[in-house]
């Protein structure tokens, strides 16, 4: 008969092991990070207590990813890192030793292999020793160079990852709202089609180099190899030394980076590895663990517990999500009061409750407020009938894959799915109004203040209540309000392109407004029985005349448009040349300028004068344009491998304006 405390372990292997399962796959979290570490830390100390280990327990078996396609065996075993949350233990497991720390990024890991210089096959990690290929899926992946100068075998490890960025902007358009990045990115990988994986923008980051031919015995120099065939790799600081004070130095900075997201992609800790490779070879093989490879440092969650006071449901563009709104806490140096809560799966599992219940709430890898557990439920959790925007009907879908449900409005024309429209509207290639994020248009649909486009010059009629929103003060209140005045001014062509006219973009745009004024273009649109009336001019073509007329007749749209116009003072350049002065010629244009309104402005006149500007530096390009031409930014180093003159805004002035 089974003891107590074995029941208990073939519990927490059972829920561990279903829990990696989901983590490992891209399936809806069934556990936060926080109770895995909890339930694995104490797994260990039972398993320690009795001297017995179950044959699937993860603290002895690697957790694996099960993507569909074909398996592969790894040339050399991708093991998993000893991790710890204490200092003590990285100093006394580095005895003395260099050491190196990088950040252990939270995606998946994929060993990516060369042969001659080519690409021959991407492998995801499965179980370190047998992974999934997926190498067609590289070129959806940015990282992985399809070629690199080096043309000898060699072997990477790197994580593929989303950047948080990335991830909200997913989240928002996504008819299924993702609990993470890294949930986000291996949910990815199942995908067939490239093009759908190449829209989740996944970055491979190598970690460390496997294998090269070239006898490399150092960690920082395996790191430069990588550099110098153009990857970018993983960040990293050496560590000549290590004691625990100095490695708790090291630790505290990187931590703060964390901690105020200097780092756009999640991690979930840091990883230590030793300098000398020849030395981290040479270690034993305990459990699942290479004892020398490496040592994983994860931070202690700081919880506090506080009480919920009403859920809020946020709508995106495709979906209604709920937010956990309760009592302020301190947490990690910054006061909280709010908490996603994903979905209604999400909220199922933890079990929330109404007004009162008692939640214990973390930072999720020093970031991300979230509800960790439920400590007392009181009321019931409740979801609308009616969309809290539109008022429209709700439904509640279930995703076919990951079974997980959400909430979604019924309306079509519902002004939260309109979000990327107005991101769009207000952009910098469209009216450009400066410093309103996607995030902050949500929140101003969500609360009523923005249906239309004509209403976001009437956000002064909120500036009293807006001040005491999150994320604003005076301050940014005014600088808002004054953007959105310096806004009225606008350009036809950046009008245009504004409206999110299907098939009309900033080239058809041009087109458009290089035979006609806008009032013409508007008026002849509304008035024509020919849907092909603007085919004639030379790029646009019936397809894209009629998608025009068709936008200007819709009474919607009429709508929209005729409430608009009065809010704006348009002025339109011609958008042909009208000089030769930077013909033939080719620039890219980074950084602030000051001659002109915008980088849209300086854009403009050099097409005018015959000139092109492109956005990344190439052979083909004649000038970068940079204000700070000593500047150590990406654009200005490739610009000096190439030859390419790099001059400031007042001499480009100087040379082709004047």
């Amino acid at each position: 008969m089974q003891s107590e405390q074995e029941l208990r372990m073939q519990s927490l292997v059972t829920r561990l092991n279903k829990a990696s399962d989901a983590y490992y796959n891209g399936r809806s979290e069934i556990m936060s990070d926080h109770e895995w570490d909890a339930a694995f830390d104490e797994l260990k100390e039972l398993e320690r207590e009795t001297g017995i280990v179950l044959p699937d327990s993860p603290t002895s078996n690697v957790s694996a990813d099960n993507l569909a396609g074909a398996k592969e065996q790894h040339e050399f075993a991708a093991l998993s890192l000893a991790k710890t949350k204490k200092t003590e233990e990285l100093a006394k497991w580095a005895e003395g030793k260099p050491i190196w720390i990088s950040w252990k990024l939270d995606g998946l890991t994929l060993v990516v292999t060369y042969d001659n210089g080519q690409l021959t096959k991407v492998v995801t990690r499965g179980n370190g020793h047998i992974g999934t290929n997926i190498t067609h899926l590289a070129p959806a992946i940015k990282g992985i160079n399809p070629a690199i100068a080096e043309k000898g075998h060699v072997v990477i490890r790197g994580e593929a990852v989303i950047s948080y960025a990335d991830f909200e902007q997913f989240n928002m358009e996504a008819d299924e709202e993702y609990a993470n990045p890294r949930n986000l990115a291996s949910g990815s990988l199942t995908l067939k089609e490239i093009n759908e994986v190449k829209e989740r923008k996944i970055r491979w980051i190598p970690f460390t180099l496997v294998y090269c031919e070239k006898d490399i015995r150092s960690w920082g120099e395996r790191m430069e190899f990588l550099e110098a065939n153009k990857f970018n790799t993983v960040e990293h600081e050496l560590i000549k030394a290590p004691s625990t004070d100095n490695i708790n130095k090291v630790v505290n900075k990187w931590t703060e980076l964390v901690t105020h997201r200097i780092n756009p992609y999640p991690v979930d800790g840091l990883v230590v590895s030793f300098d000398d490779t020849e030395y981290a070879a040479g270690g034993s093989i305990t459990g699942h663990h290479a004892t020398r490879a490496g040592y994983a440092f994860k931070w202690q969650d700081e919880s506090v517990e506080t009480q919920l006071d009403h859920i809020e449901w946020s709508c995106a563009a495709s979906t209604i999500s709920p937010v956990a709104v309760f009592n302020p806490v301190d947490l990690e140096g910054t006061t909280v009061k709010r908490a996603s809560l994903c979905n209604i799966s999400e909220c199922e599992r933890l079990g929330i409750g109404g007004k009162g219940s008692l939640l214990s709430v973390i930072k999720a890898n020093k970031i991300i407020p979230k509800v960790i557990q439920v400590k007392e439920r009181k009321g019931v959790f409740t979801i609308p009938d009616t969309c809290p925007v539109c008022k429209a009907e709700t439904e509640v879908k279930e995703s076919e894959n990951s079974g997980t449900k959400t909430l979604h409005c019924t309306n079509v024309n519902c002004p939260a799915k309109q979000l990327k429209k107005f991101a769009r509207f207000v952009s910098k290639e469209g009216i450009s109004i400066d410093g309103l994020s996607e995030q902050t248009l949500q929140k101003f649909i969500n609360l009523g203040w923005v249906s239309e486009y004509a209403d976001l010059f009437h956000l002064n009629d909120y500036a009293n209540k807006l001040r005491f929103m999150d994320g604003f003060g005076n301050k940014s209140v005014s600088n808002l309000l004054r953007a959105i005045e310096k806004a009225r001014a606008v350009e036809a062509r950046q009008l245009l392109f504004a409206l999110n006219i299907p098939l009309v973009g900033k080239d058809v745009c041009a087109r458009l407004l290089s035979e006609y004024s806008l009032n013409e273009l508007i008026q002849t649109a509304r008035a024509t029985t020919d849907s092909m009336v603007f085919s004639i001019i030379d790029g646009i073509g019936p397809e894209k005349s009629s998608s025009f007329v068709k936008w200007m007749k819709d009474e919607n749209n009429r709508m929209i448009l005729d409430d608009l116009l009065p809010e704006l003072i348009i002025s339109q350049s011609e958008s042909i040349p009208k000089g030769m002065r930077c013909e033939g010629l080719t620039f890219v244009v980074t950084g602030d300028v000051h001659h002109y309104k915008n980088r849209n402005e300086l854009k403009a006149y050099i097409e005018s004068q015959g000139g092109k500007v492109v956005g990344s530096i190439s052979k083909s390009t004649n000038f970068l344009i940079n204000n700070d031409i000593d500047s150590l930014s990406g654009k200005n180093q490739k610009a000096k491998q190439l030859n390419i003159p790099i001059i400031s805004e007042d001499k480009f002035v100087e040379d082709f304006v004047k």
